[in-house]
């Protein structure tokens, strides 16, 4: 059992770091337009942490066994649609480096899975994401404010970014973290988790508002959108919700953005589209985007693009077919599961789970028009797995916890 004891704490330190996640991506030989606030030496600690956690969550899943896994299969689909395209494509290294990642985030949303009913783990996950995201998003607004570093505020154009590299991976960090502390705030019974959870809401809204996403802001919208629609059944008001969210992008975006991004994104998903005639199958590999760009980009396009500016088209070409079908398989079955959960759960725990479905249907929306590796590799999987672990309820839920 001491083994066992310890998963609450390893849950909670896994959730904690996912801020410091965007600085693996100093891991690919690719040149992204962003700067990491953290060293190198503290981005391999974190990696190797990871490791050791998964070692760790792997040890005692084999000792209490998985039990029920509903998105174990279509998730090692994922996983398998990774390697072979990291095999088969244009820089095998890096593309397992990241195809680890992602087994590694596999390990975490099993361990989630196995492990939310035991005592204390459910509280530990929230209060440890919720702090960790104030301070990352409170972190971010300083670093505006302060215009520290300099180059990062001008890098970025005086946009809200932190650690995350990238304004929009800041904002989808954020799309999942805001409904979240939403509903935490509302039905947590430990009034620390409470207050955690509007401090959450409060820090998160503002530092979304000066990453002047256009695609985090739809996505946001979206997740608030979803979450009005499913909760109180008025579809007006969600229509106006999103209607707010189209107003701010129109009067706001370009006050922070090179109007000419526009254009430059549209030659960007052409390219992206005839990559993926060239590479249909199994895609040219995890991060081997940028490498094929500067191919077939057009000649008035952006001399180097990171990723394809939208999170299906960067599917599609870098795993091709197979790991985009196996992707579709996913969603599917997460949403069939939880509709089953949902149907059973009580009050409180179907709020908090359609509050954390929320930030997924918000970070859906917002890759419409953008890559938010952060989701990709440090939220998509644990997140799922938040949601369908809370549906089910039990007797350690955050709502009744103590």
């Amino acid at each position: 059992m001491a083994l066992r004891r310890l998963m609450p704490a390893a849950l909670g330190a896994i959730f904690a770091i996912v801020p410091l996640f965007p600085s693996f991506i100093a891991l690919t030989a690719v040149g992204f337009p962003g700067l990491s606030l953290v060293p190198r030496p503290m981005m391999f600690v974190t990696l190797a942490f990871c490791g050791l956690l998964a070692i760790y969550a792997i040890a005692t899943l084999a000792r209490w066994s998985l039990q029920a896994q509903p998105l174990l299969l279509p998730l090692l689909a994922v996983f398998s649609a990774g390697v072979t395209a990291g095999v088969a494509g244009f820089n095998p290294i890096a593309g397992a480096v990241f195809t680890g990642i992602g087994g590694l985030g596999i390990v975490w949303h099993c361990s989630v899975m196995r492990f939310y009913a035991d005592r204390y783990a459910a509280t530990t996950i929230y209060a440890s994401f919720l702090t960790s995201g104030i301070l990352a998003a409170a972190a971010a607004v300083a670093m505006v404010v302060s215009r520290f570093p300099a180059a990062q505020y001008t890098l970025q154009h005086g946009r809200a970014t932190g650690t995350f590299i990238l304004p929009g991976e800041l904002a989808g960090f954020l799309i999942v973290l805001i409904p979240m502390a939403y509903a935490l705030a509302r039905i947590a019974r430990p009034r620390s988790l409470r207050a955690l959870g509007w401090t959450a809401c409060a820090v998160g809204l503002i530092a979304l508002g000066m990453t002047y996403s256009r695609a985090g802001w739809m996505g946001f919208a979206a997740a608030i959108a979803f979450l009005c629609a499913v909760r109180t059944r008025r579809t007006g008001l969600a229509a106006l919700v999103v209607l707010a969210g189209i107003a701010a992008v129109l009067l706001l975006f370009n006050a922070h953005h090179d109007p000419s991004e526009d254009y430059t994104r549209l030659s960007i998903w052409q390219a992206a589209v005839q990559i993926a005639d060239r590479f249909p199958l199994t895609g040219v590999g995890p991060f081997n985007f940028s490498r094929l760009y500067e191919v077939v980009r057009a000649p008035d396009g952006d001399a180097t693009a990171f990723h394809a500016h939208s999170l299906y088209l960067t599917f599609l070409v870098e795993f091709g077919i197979l790991g985009s079908a196996a992707v579709v398989w996913t969603m599917w079955r997460f949403a069939a599961e939880l509709r089953r959960r949902l149907a059973n759960a009580a009050a409180p725990e179907a709020f908090l789970s359609l509050a954390i479905t929320a930030g997924l249907v918000g970070v859906a929306v917002q890759g419409l028009i953008d890559t938010v590796t952060v989701v990709i590799f440090g939220l998509w999987m644990p997140i799922m797995a938040l949601a369908l672990a809370t549906a089910a309820g039990g007797d350690r839920s955050p709502a009744i916890d103590a």
